[in-house]
């Protein structure tokens, strides 16, 4: 159904061209929108117009026509006035507002061809036939963006997007559930990864920006066949996931690129508790204070250097050494060491997914 906004701009931008007043009622005889703050009131015709199997009909002043939706009456649009001009008008706005429908009625019919899509409730068969009825190419590279909120997407968000890709009617914006929005993308010849992740970046700034909201973009990789944008979706969710369990700080982030927390992501849970209570027999990393977690990330950062580490921290190098022998009697791992450092940055990381699969299951 055509929104109320775009019926009310669609019969005022007529109205502004040829100064005739026109009325849009719904079948029930509800006002939906009109041209004149104050009118009178017309729902007893509309409703008997409707139940008469005249198409229009001119009554006490007013032309009456019925705007079909597959053969079945959807609004009543009225036009004010008599005399042969105003008989013409309201057959245009009647041929707009019967454009205008089926527009939306396809809009309506591709975005749940796509949610389907994305959720693999279609069969192969099903999925060419739908994608040609519905004149989407079923050979284009595409890929799927997932934006994730930090709170309930707001329609804001989502017309902030539409208004961003609108001028690709093969692209498009949906959403499956109430907290992240789906943007399905076709690729031009040439594009790749480096255009992906710009466009990553610009929704990113752009949510940012125009709707004061900090969202997190994953994206999967890029398919060749309608068939498979189902994988990228489940490749972009994925990241998401990953992203925001082991990369909390990036807002950006690619399938292809998550390294070893794609692996964590993966691992049964009592997989992940045997792994924790081999490497800490004592001291588990939940039992680390913050100046203890925060100096271990900080040497993880500046790639296990002493000096560096010390300098950005604004400690005294062998303060530093200190802190890290310290650590080292607690858990039984050098991490100026690569191998023992490697093994403490995996436990980390393992210990922040049990921890995310806890909150999941509360």
């Amino acid at each position: 159904m055509i929104s109320t906004q775009v019926i009310k701009k669609t019969i005022d931008e007529l109205h502004a061209i040829t100064k005739v007043d026109l009325f849009v009622y719904d079948a029930e005889g509800d006002l939906i929108a009109s041209t004149l703050q104050e009118y009178e009131a017309l729902p007893a015709d509309v409703v008997q117009f409707v139940q008469s199997p005249a198409d229009s009909q001119e009554v006490r002043g007013y032309y009456y026509f019925k705007v079909f939706n597959e053969n079945e009456t959807e609004y009543v649009l009225i036009s004010r006035g008599s005399g042969e001009d105003v008989h013409i008008m309201g057959k245009v706005a009647v041929c707009q507002l019967q454009n205008l429908s089926e527009a939306y009625k396809e809009r309506f019919d591709r975005n749940s061809f796509i949610q389907n899509l994305l959720l693999d409730n279609l069969l192969l068969v099903d999925v060419y036939n739908r994608a040609k009825k519905l004149h989407i190419s079923e050979q284009a590279y595409r890929i799927v963006y997932v934006i994730g909120m930090t709170s309930e997407k707001d329609d804001t968000s989502m017309e902030i997007l539409r208004n961003m890709f609108n001028d690709n009617p093969d692209d498009f914006i949906t959403a499956v559930d109430e907290k992240s929005i789906i943007y399905v993308q076709q690729l031009e010849n040439g594009q790749d990864y480096e255009v992906v992740n710009e466009t990553a970046n610009l929704i990113s700034d752009m949510l940012s920006s125009e709707a004061m909201s900090s969202a997190r973009v994953a994206y999967g990789t890029i398919v060749p066949d309608i068939q498979q944008v189902s994988r990228s979706y489940k490749e972009a969710r994925m990241a998401l996931n990953v992203g925001k369990i082991f990369y909390p700080q990036q807002r950006i982030h690619a399938y292809n690129a998550l390294g070893i927390g794609r692996l964590i992501y993966q691992l049964p849970e009592n997989l992940c508790e045997m792994f924790i209570s081999e490497v800490f027999t004592d001291m588990k990393p939940d039992d680390f204070d913050e100046e203890t977690l925060l100096t271990i990330n900080k040497f993880f950062e500046n790639n296990l250097n002493v000096s560096e580490t010390a300098r950005q921290m604004f400690v005294h190098r062998n303060t530093l050494v200190y802190r890290l022998e310290k650590l080292q009697k607690a858990s039984g791992l050098d991490i100026r060491n690569f191998e023992d450092a490697l093994t403490f940055r995996i436990a980390l990381m393992v210990t922040n997914y049990m921890h995310y699969m806890e909150n999941e299951r509360s």
